[in-house]
């Protein structure tokens, strides 16, 4: 994420809204990029942080960015999966991305974990094959020309979350990646074909 910051004498890094509005946010604006964009994505890898560091510096963070603008956090780490995070994402209007990817847990249990969606909007992000490391993954599906595996658990939870949010009104965007089943477009063309039966 940009512009994150060192807080003298705790050795935890936390979020810093400064920068991330200077280089992302205000040229986004200017150009009106995000008349054509959705949420901004908040990735963040596995780290030691507790629970209770991570939602305050989320918290924080958040408090202090621009509402006219849409954001979704993706973690790598599933013990964050706890009220805690689902409350500091509701109270902002920010959304957890459903990530289907290596050391996550499924869909479907991430959105048991969760119990409601936390903004007008949701995301979804498919991966890689859950269990599979990302340079595991990338040989087993190069070069990307074809289905490779189907994996019929992350579609049908992809389907259900999709299905669940458009019945409470909120837009749902779908992020697909080669490395899920080998191709994105027939990922998504299956997925499309679910949802239209």
């Amino acid at each position: 994420m940009p512009g994150t910051e060192s807080k003298p004498g705790s050795g935890i890094r936390t979020f810093s809204t400064r920068a991330f509005i200077k280089l992302v946010l205000q040229p986004s604006r200017d150009a009106r990029f995000s008349l054509h964009t959705g949420p901004f994505l908040f990735e963040f890898q596995r780290h030691g942080l507790s629970v209770q560091e991570f939602c305050s510096g989320l918290d924080g963070f958040f408090a202090r960015l621009p509402k006219d603008f849409r954001y979704a956090v993706e973690i790598r780490n599933a013990a964050l999966l706890a009220l805690q995070y689902h409350e500091v994402l509701r109270r902002h209007g920010v959304t957890h991305v459903y990530s289907h990817w290596s050391f996550m847990p499924s869909l479907a249990e991430q959105h048991q974990r969760m119990g409601t969606f936390t903004a007008p909007f949701s995301v979804v992000r498919l991966q890689t094959p859950l269990k599979m490391t990302h340079e595991a993954t990338k040989q087993r599906v190069e070069p990307y020309n074809r289905i490779v595996d189907e994996l019929p658990e992350m579609r049908q939870d992809t389907v259900r979350i999709v299905r669940q949010a458009a019945g409470e009104n909120r837009t749902t965007y779908v992020l697909v990646n080669n490395r899920a089943e080998g191709n994105a477009l027939m990922t998504i063309q299956a997925l499309v074909e679910s949802l239209r039966d």
